[in-house]
């Protein structure tokens, strides 16, 4: 009876089976999560990943965190957490979104969860098109990088499980925001909650539907 090839020596579409298996030294994923939401900060998450963990993860059915259940996500997240020789988490706030934009914000979030890494990776995966500014290690810009890169899909689930359960603390105190269901997006009820209520002081001003009266609750 022949055995069947493990996982990783199948054909794969995951670079880290393809381009990236001759590059020496440890990879970070970097993805964010919040960047279209109304409320809240965007978040990041860089993820440096063994590489015995990518058939653990192939076996898992991983994939993008927006394609996943919440239940799914959770728990991926705990076993990337588990399997990661290192992962931070990094930050931009709601008054750093409005100062900057959302843009340099985002990057702004990527460079810190990089900066905080007690292990330094060869090179950063970075999801998207756009470089980190002033971020003094290589690094490689990938278009769509969480659906063709096991440790940017790992930094998206990664990040996207932090921020949901920081938004539903948050939700504690915002309870007329519905921001246990939408997580700061801007669904219809968020929207019809922003006529009626007006902003707090964690919306983004500087996107169009918060620019209404601001609630008098700290």
């Amino acid at each position: 009876m022949v055995e069947k090839l493990p996982a990783p020596l199948k054909q794969s579409t995951w670079l880290e089976f393809s381009t990236l298996s001759g590059i020496p030294g440890l990879v970070a994923g970097v993805d964010e999560v919040g960047r279209g939401a109304l409320f809240g900060p965007v978040v990041a998450a860089a993820v440096i990943l063994p590489d015995y963990a990518l058939p653990i993860l192939m076996a898992a059915k991983i994939k993008d965190s927006k394609k996943l259940s919440s239940s799914r996500r959770t728990q991926l997240a705990q076993q990337i957490s588990a399997l990661a020789i290192d992962w931070k988490i990094g930050f931009a706030s709601t008054a750093e979104i409005d100062k900057i934009n959302i843009l340099q914000a985002t990057l702004l979030a990527m460079k810190r969860a990089v900066l905080k890494l007690k292990v330094q990776p060869a090179l950063c995966l970075i999801d998207g098109n756009q470089s980190i500014k002033d971020l003094r290690l290589p690094q490689q810009t990938i278009v769509k990088g969480d659906e063709r890169s096991l440790a940017i899909a790992s930094a998206s689930i990664v990040a996207k499980v932090w921020r949901d359960e920081l938004i539903l603390r948050l939700a504690l105190k915002y309870p007329m925001y519905n921001l246990e269901c939408n997580k700061g997006y801007g669904s219809q009820r968020h929207l019809r909650a922003l006529q009626e209520y007006g902003i707090s002081p964690l919306h983004r001003q500087s996107f169009r539907p918060c620019q209404i009266k601001r609630l008098n609750v700290e």
